[in-house]
C-alpha cells in the first residue's frame, strides 16, 4: 500500500506522539530551579476541530471524561475557541503533574476515537518574575519548544527562548528544527 500511495503522491497522516508529554513533569525542577520559572498552574490543547456527528460523539465524551479526571484530581477545566477557529481544552490546577496527566488523557481519548491527527499542540504556562513563557509540544514531531513573548504585540523573545532551549536539551525532547517553533498567539490560557 505504500508503493501504491508514493506512487500516486499520496501521504499518510503523521501519528500524534503522547508519551513525550511525561518529560515536562521530570524537567519541571530544572524549570524551577535553574531557570526560574514558576508554574501559573494552567495549560491548554489545541485540536482542530472537524464538522462530522462521530467528532461531537467523541467531544462530548471527553468532557464527560474531563470531568470525572476533574474531580479526582480538582483539575477546572473549561472549553474555548481561538480567532483562528481551533478548539482548545484550556486545564487549571496549581500541580504540574495533574495537569500533564490530565493533558495526556484528553490527547489519548482523542487518539483513540480516530481524531489523533486532529491534535496539533499541548501549551504549558509559566513565568519568569512577571514576563509568561509557554512551553508548546507539537504532538506530530513529540518535541517541544519554548515561546517567550517579546515587548511588542506579536513579537518573540528569540534569544530567552534559545537560553531556555540550551539549558532543557537534555531534559526534554526538543524540536531541532528552529523553523518549526511556530509561535502560538491568542493562547486562551
Amino acid at each position: 500500500m505504500r508503493f501504491l500511495d508514493a506512487l500516486l503522491g499520496r501521504t499518510r497522516p503523521v501519528k500524534s506522539r503522547l508519551e513525550p508529554l511525561f518529560a515536562l513533569s521530570t524537567a519541571y525542577v530544572t524549570l524551577h530551579v535553574n531557570v526560574g520559572l514558576e508554574t501559573t498552574g494552567r495549560a491548554g490543547i489545541c485540536f482542530r476541530p472537524l464538522s462530522s456527528t462521530r467528532f461531537e460523539d467523541a467531544e462530548r465524551e471527553l468532557r464527560q471524561l474531563v470531568e470525572i479526571g476533574a474531580r479526582a484530581t480538582e483539575t477546572r477545566f473549561e472549553f474555548a475557541q481561538d480567532d483562528y477557529g481551533f478548539r482548545w481544552i484550556v486545564l487549571q490546577d496549581p500541580d504540574l503533574e495533574d495537569l500533564v496527566a490530565a493533558m495526556h488523557m484528553v490527547s489519548l481519548t482523542l487518539q483513540e476515537h480516530g481524531f489523533g491527527e486532529q491534535l496539533l499542540a499541548a501549551v504549558f504556562k509559566f513565568h519568569l518574575g512577571d514576563r509568561p513563557v509557554y512551553w508548546i509540544y507539537n504532538y506530530k514531531r513529540g518535541a517541544f519548544y519554548p515561546l517567550v513573548p517579546g515587548p511588542g504585540e506579536r513579537q518573540r523573545d528569540n534569544a530567552q527562548e534559545l537560553r531556555l532551549r540550551s539549558l532543557l536539551e537534555r531534559e526534554l525532547p526538543m524540536e531541532k528544527d528552529l523553523e518549526r517553533w511556530y509561535p502560538l498567539w491568542g493562547i486562551p490560557l
